[in-house]
């Protein structure tokens, strides 16, 4: 339990100055941008995190669990038959990008140069995600704690240094926020890249080597893989779908095109930046918990998993109940950070059912991943997406209710798939819906 909790306070502090410098971008962004031009900015952000996620096909995910089942002797053959895969995928995905990229009307209205960012991302993506995987299943948090601030702290120092020196009409000012998305992962790619030869080179790493078929690692990868990327494709593609079922409910509801796509941006870049703020440390706990998950799974270690499970759950309610409370009433100088005099400060009030179960989900899912229950996560997914989107545009379309009947169908989709998630793991694992148990007395 010392190494959990350890690689989870090394993620937490990286993440909380990462999270830190993402609400600086986002507010760097709302001044330079505007309101139009940040909407417009978070409406294309998710069909950038599909393609990417596309690319990772969720080797992390995979290969961390593998190399935490596994004995180290295992690790190197297994490594290089997984960058054989990231190559591989990245050459298809490259393919499928060339061939439906430049048909996709969702880029008509941004720069044709942000088109060819797309090409960029997806080898980094590839490539990083073994990188990233290796060191997460290996428990070397604080590579990965490092690249994730590294992230943030290069796409703020450019944004900064380039909207200073020079200044641009809003397209271009646009098309620059995106490039430092693509310069930051570069740097990542370059960081994590460097490491990780630096250790497969390595006598030690050479010398416990044992060769693995090449056809089981990639078998035992995939299973894993493919149905956590069709659970993150899933996700991607419904937050995708997201700004434009949104904007097409308040134009029903008799809001203009414009005033629409103004009042998503508030909504994504203000309240949204607001209120995940805290979830570095759900994301932390993610990256911890699903090699520990893992590893107790394979070793049938029950007492283990009701304990670990007890412990997430009281770390989420210790920070994310504070949290909350602190966005419903200081809701007003919190926004004002970003616009004044802005209906973003109703909107994170009402939205905060939507963040306090959101940090559950996420250890939650992890638990799910851990478990081999990637198939479980994608169909409580669906089920939960599709009553959200429902309501969502139902309810939004309504004038007198408009984006607060869009909070509504929001909130109701996130308690169903938490609670989803929080029962099949309880009665997987053998332990009573209020974690009452033997495990429970232990902790």
């Amino acid at each position: 339990m010392k190494l959990f909790y350890r690689g989870v306070i090394l993620l937490a502090i990286a993440a909380f100055l990462g999270e830190s410098l993402e609400v600086i971008i986002n507010i760097v962004l709302a001044r330079e941008l505007g309101e139009k031009g940040l909407g417009l900015y978070m409406s294309i952000l998710p069909s950038i995190m599909l393609i990417a996620v596309l690319a990772s096909m969720e080797l992390p995910i995979s290969i961390s669990k593998f190399v935490a089942e596994k004995d180290k002797q295992y690790h190197r053959s297994m490594l290089r038959h997984a960058l054989a895969l990231a190559l591989l995928i990245s050459s298809l995905i490259f393919i499928i990008a060339i061939m439906v990229i430049p048909y996709v009307s969702v880029f008509n209205q941004y720069h044709p140069f942000v088109r060819k960012l797309i090409f960029i991302l997806i080898p980094l993506m590839s490539f990083s995600a073994v990188f990233r995987g290796y060191f997460m299943g290996s428990h070397q948090m604080g590579k990965i704690a490092f690249s994730n601030f590294l992230r943030r702290f290069a796409q703020l120092l450019l944004l900064v240094f380039i909207y200073q020196l020079f200044q641009f009409d809003r397209d271009l000012a646009l098309l620059i926020a995106l490039c430092t998305i693509i310069a930051s992962e570069f740097l990542v790619f370059a960081y994590m890249g460097t490491m990780f030869f630096i250790e497969m080179k390595s006598k030690e790493f050479k010398k416990k080597s044992k060769i693995m078929d090449g056809r089981t690692v990639r078998k035992s990868l995939l299973s894993v893989s493919l149905p956590m990327t069709g659970v993150r494709l899933f996700h991607s593609i419904t937050f995708a779908i997201k700004p434009f079922l949104i904007k097409a409910a308040l134009v029903n509801a008799g809001l203009t095109e414009a005033l629409a796509t103004a009042q998503f941006g508030k909504l994504a870049g203000v309240a949204f930046s607001i209120g995940f703020f805290p979830t570095f440390i759900a994301h932390s706990l993610l990256i911890v918990l699903i090699p520990t998950v893992a590893e107790a799974y394979a070793k049938n270690d029950y007492v283990k998993l009701q304990q670990l499970l007890v412990r997430v759950m009281k770390i989420t309610m210790f920070y994310g109940v504070p949290s909350v409370f602190i966005f419903y009433f200081f809701a007003e100088p919190l926004t004002g950070l970003f616009f004044k005099n802005s209906p973003a400060v109703v909107y994170l009030q009402i939205l905060v059912p939507y963040f306090l179960f959101h940090y559950f989900v996420i250890p939650l899912q992890a638990y799910l991943i851990g478990l081999g229950l990637a198939k479980d996560a994608l169909i409580h997914a669906v089920w939960s997406s599709l009553i959200s989107f429902v309501l969502m545009y139902y309810l939004g379309s309504m004038e007198h209710l408009q984006m607060h009947g869009i909070i509504i169908g929001m909130n109701t989709g996130i308690v169903l798939l938490t609670l989803m998630h929080y029962v099949t793991v309880c009665n997987v694992i053998g332990i009573s819906l209020t974690m009452r148990g033997p495990a429970f007395n232990r902790v």
